[in-house]
């Protein structure tokens, strides 16, 4: 009985070391500089009704301090405590914009597709804007928000044989530096739309 429980000890560890080392092969993202980054601040996910129909949005300001002008596309992604990935700004009518704005009382609040493009450098060129969806689920409980588009690093995705993992278009997979915000509503299954959101975390991760 001794001999068998050792074993199954010794198999354990085996399979945690194993587990550990097959964790480290996910890219994580630099620790020091590589690559050009922007100044990124960004508000509360606030709820907002339009009409007969609930919606999201965050608003935040980039700014350009790279050392050079640099491409700003915004790519907000968020992804619902039920896994569902949504991403900003998808068919919403401008009315959505037009309420937001307003309510935040920002004259200089831009949509995405106007603060798109070159983002020059320097804090008198920062832009402000707003990512929006549509509310999936009036119990929204846990979810993040992934922004991607901050930073020019980026790596291929690889294998265990070091090989590179290749898309649905049989093209490799590349992961981009991508900030990761997360939040909670508590009390949220009781009182749906009507708690405070929390921020309970934010890193960079590659995605």
């Amino acid at each position: 009985m001794r001999q068998a429980l050792m074993l199954l000890a010794a198999a354990a560890l085996i399979a945690a070391f194993a587990a550990r080392a097959h964790a480290k092969k996910y890219p994580e993202p630099s620790i020091y500089p590589i690559a050009w980054q922007l100044d990124f601040k960004h508000g509360e996910p606030t709820r907002v009704i339009v009409g007969t129909d609930a919606y999201w949005y965050l608003t935040y300001t980039v700014t350009n301090k790279t050392g050079q002008d640099q491409t700003w596309q915004p790519d907000f992604q968020m992804v619902t405590n039920e896994g569902k990935v949504v991403r900003s700004d998808n068919d919403i009518h401008a009315d959505v914009f037009d309420t937001i704005k307003a309510r935040e009382a920002n004259k200089f609040l831009s949509r995405a597709s106007e603060v798109a493009g070159t983002l020059r450098q320097g804090e008198d060129q920062a832009r402000d804007g707003v990512a929006i969806w549509k509310e999936l689920s009036p119990r929204m409980g846990k979810f993040k928000i992934f922004v991607a588009g901050l930073s020019g690093e980026f790596v291929i995705l690889n294998d265990d044989d070091g090989k590179p993992v290749l898309g649905d278009d049989k093209l490799p997979v590349i992961l981009h530096r991508t900030m990761e915000l997360d939040y909670a509503i508590y009390g949220d299954e009781h009182f749906p739309g009507r708690n405070e959101v929390h921020e309970t975390g934010h890193k960079w991760i590659m995605r």
